[in-house]
């Protein structure tokens, strides 16, 4: 059997959870594609630039078709605009006769006028005046007719469901039709003028190439103006039918039953009422490839009660949905509105996630902004890599693995970047294969000696960017490459490697030396420290609502962040698996919107990984200027051999100074802390030894710490001094950031 092709596998980008859930055969002959875009032993330039070329005007042919099919079927349009269509029609036939009865009128009086003239200027004959009496006694019924006609208001008819059904068909075949003669007129003058193919074939083949890297966005558009200007065109509101019953009175029914957006609508309104919302209005109704979605507005209260336990549930029994079939997004720019969504079907639909893009070796910058997935709102979820330190919570099952496999994937095609795969019980993103430039997977030693590597170059890069006048960031570059530590179950570490960690985490950013943790829990007992809130980056896949709650904060369950109604995947269903909500990415709104990511299969990582072995950034030079290359060769081949160092070692520990710099971790990096905030945190870190001043006064228990903390990092071999912080009101003493920063690189030095 053939081995899947990018093309292929960016068709369906699953993995064997996947195929349960969707079966594909097995058999499937993949030959038409497979010798054009991606020949296993290619690696030259030329051939992998054709290769590139190939696949992205075939991605952009697949687009482009999509597109074209959803237009022809009609799928850009609502059931609610083909209704306003069918009953402008009914409007227009309204109008219609009574412009006809208008133009009948003036025409009778036209001739009575001409027949009045010709009896002034000749004379009257006697049936010239029989027909003028015959005509006015026409024009008098044709007037009162008239009158009539106006005094009777338009009143519209809903269109039934097979009548929507029939005008889409209708509108579908004229297209399909209208595309036909299009293609043969177009075909007819190339036979006729063939050198109008030199024009026309460059062209289609540069808008399939732009195509390429531009999946369809396959959802309706909004109704046109045209058709929301004409308040003629809304059907009566359903509650007008209930004989004026109290709206809290009106009979609920289930989303199910709506056939138009007007219904479903109507169907949020009546449910939101019987669970207790003051809705003020709702709009923006619109039907969704997966359901139904509008925007609400309350009057009071707040939308953040929609998401709370008890109304939540309720509101999903009387629109008769599946338990996790509402999403509420508040709307962080306006307190009193939220948009809702009501699931029906799948969320993301193979033509709304779109195919997984290729990316050739060496073709793009840690730097770039790379496309991983799509929002259930269309919007894309792209964004780069770069300076992020990335903690992905979820449960066995939820996706992490194929979340980071992706995101390790899209850093393997980089010029600038190397990636170093650990995970203390697994394999981590090892389906790239020699695409990882170094692995320590199941190794405790190794990912401590990593570890410890890391943070040395972490002091060295710090020296290295003054000398090199670059500023507070790293500059990543072929030459001097960033490094990129994908880390899988973080809880798994052991209790010296998480320490480290945490030093990596407070020093690696600026030096390009960034972290993308993944973890089944986010809270303090299983990461070691409270860490996460902290982190640039935040990603949720299918987890417990205490993670949601510890990593984004208390209100973000209220908000919509609701990772915790995702189920994971199982042997036989894939679920909700590589579904997540995301925080702090780069570009990406701070909304809670759905998205997910396209999932990577081994197969494909084998196979670009095996391409990109060769391609693999040179650190020889970076190194060698950092004074590291020794250490990294030994690193090297201790992985290679798949032993490690040994943990036999002691190891220098300094407790106090990561206490001290915990602290303004947790006040999000302040420049300075005074001896009473940094108090705090080392009470609670051992109450026992630093609470013992607590019954001196405030000038008398400064002092005593002051003294006690010199005395302790003394000991540490740590050199750092407490010094008056003279931007603060009393001029008090503590710490500088940066000497705390220093101080831990000097740790870290010494260490090593």
């Amino acid at each position: 059997m053939s081995e899947p092709t990018p093309t292929d596998l960016a068709e369906d980008p699953t993995t064997s959870e996947s195929a349960a859930e969707a079966p594909v055969p097995a058999e499937e002959p993949a030959a038409d594609v497979e010798d054009v875009e991606e020949p296993a032993d290619e690696t030259s330039t030329a051939p992998s630039f054709a290769r590139t070329t190939v696949t992205r005007v075939g991605h952009g042919a697949r687009h482009a078709t999509a597109s074209l099919r959803h237009t022809l079927t009609t799928g850009h349009q609502s059931d609610e605009e083909v209704r306003r269509l069918l009953v402008q029609r009914q409007l227009a036939a309204y109008e219609e006769v009574r412009e006809t009865a208008r133009e009948e009128l003036d025409d009778i009086h036209k001739r009575i006028t001409r027949l009045e003239r010709v009896g002034a200027e000749e004379g009257w004959t006697p049936a010239q005046r029989q027909e003028a009496k015959v005509l006015r006694e026409e024009r008098k019924a044709r007037a009162a007719a008239l009158k009539d006609l106006l005094k009777t208001e338009f009143v519209p008819m809903a269109p039934t469901a097979d009548q929507l059904k029939a005008a889409r068909r209708a509108s579908s075949s004229r297209r399909f039709v209208a595309f036909l003669v299009l293609v043969a007129a177009l075909g007819t003058l190339l036979v006729v003028r063939p050198q109008l193919l030199l024009l026309v074939l460059p062209a289609a083949v540069a808008v399939l190439w732009w195509l390429g890297r531009r999946p369809p966005t396959l959802t309706q558009r909004p109704i046109p103006e045209r058709l929301l200007a004409r308040p003629e065109l809304t059907l009566p509101a359903q509650a007008r039918t209930e004989a004026g019953a109290p709206e809290e009175d009106l009979p609920t029914y289930a989303l199910a039953d709506a056939t138009t957006t007007e219904e479903a609508v109507e169907a949020l309104r009546r449910a939101l009422v019987k669970v207790g919302a003051d809705v003020a209005e709702i709009t923006e109704g619109r039907r969704e490839p997966w359901g139904w979605s509008a925007r609400v507005r309350v009057a009071s209260g707040s939308p953040d009660d929609l998401n709370e336990g008890d109304t939540y549930r309720e509101l999903i029994t009387v629109l008769r949905l599946r338990r996790s079939g509402v999403l509420v997004e508040v709307d962080p720019d306006h307190g009193d509105a939220c948009t809702v969504r009501m699931l029906m079907g799948d969320p993301f639909t193979s033509e709304l996630l779109g195919a997984v893009p290729y990316r050739a070796p060496a073709s793009s910058s840690i730097l770039d902004v790379h496309d991983f997935g799509v929002g259930m709102d269309a919007s894309p979820l792209a964004f780069t890599l770069a300076g992020l330190m990335l903690l992905m919570v979820g449960d066995s099952g939820s996706g992490k693995s194929g979340v980071s496999l992706a995101m390790a994937e899209a850093a393997t095609s980089t010029v600038d970047a190397v990636l170093i795969n650990a995970d203390p019980v697994g394999t981590g993103v090892g389906d790239l294969g020699e695409a990882i430039t170094l692995d320590a997977c199941a190794d405790q030693a190794l990912i401590g000696a990593i570890l410890d590597f890391l943070l040395a170059l972490c002091a060295s890069r710090a020296r290295q960017r003054a000398a090199y006048g670059w500023g507070n960031k790293w500059r990543p570059s072929a030459e001097h490459p960033a490094f990129l530590l994908f880390l899988d179950e973080w809880p798994q570490l052991s209790d010296k490697n998480k320490k480290k960690l945490i030093k990596l985490l407070l020093l690696g950013r600026k030096e390009a030396i960034w972290v993308y943790g993944f973890s089944q829990f986010g809270t303090k007992e299983y990461l070691g420290e409270a860490i996460g809130p902290k982190l640039s980056a935040k990603i949720l896949g299918a987890c417990r609502r205490v993670d949601v709650t510890e990593l984004l904060g208390a209100g973000a369950v209220a908000e919509g962040y609701r990772a915790d109604l995702l189920a994971p995947a199982t042997h036989t269903q894939v679920n909700d698996a590589g579904q997540i909500y995301a925080q702090g990415l780069p570009g990406i709104p701070r909304r809670p919107v759905r998205y997910k990511v396209r999932e990577i299969t081994p197969e494909y990582a084998a196979r670009v990984g095996a391409e990109r072995a060769a391609h693999r950034p040179d650190v020889t030079h970076t190194l060698t200027e950092a004074g590291l290359i020794k250490q990294w060769r030994q690193l090297a081949a201790q992985a290679t051999a798949g032993k490690g160092p040994g943990d036999s070692e002691p190891e220098p520990d300094v407790p106090v100074l990561t206490a001290i710099a915990t602290a303004f971790l947790e006040e999000d990096d302040p420049e300075y802390l005074t001896l009473d905030q940094i108090h705090g945190y080392l009470r609670k870190d051992d109450a026992q030894r630093w609470g013992r001043w607590d019954g001196h006064d405030d000038k008398g228990r400064r002092r005593e710490l002051g003294k006690a903390l010199a005395r302790a990092l003394r000991e540490e071999g740590v050199e750092l001094a407490s010094e008056r912080i003279t931007e603060a009101e009393g001029k008090p003493r503590g710490y500088y950031a940066a000497a705390v920063q220093a101080a831990l690189r000097g740790a870290s030095a010494s260490e090593d």
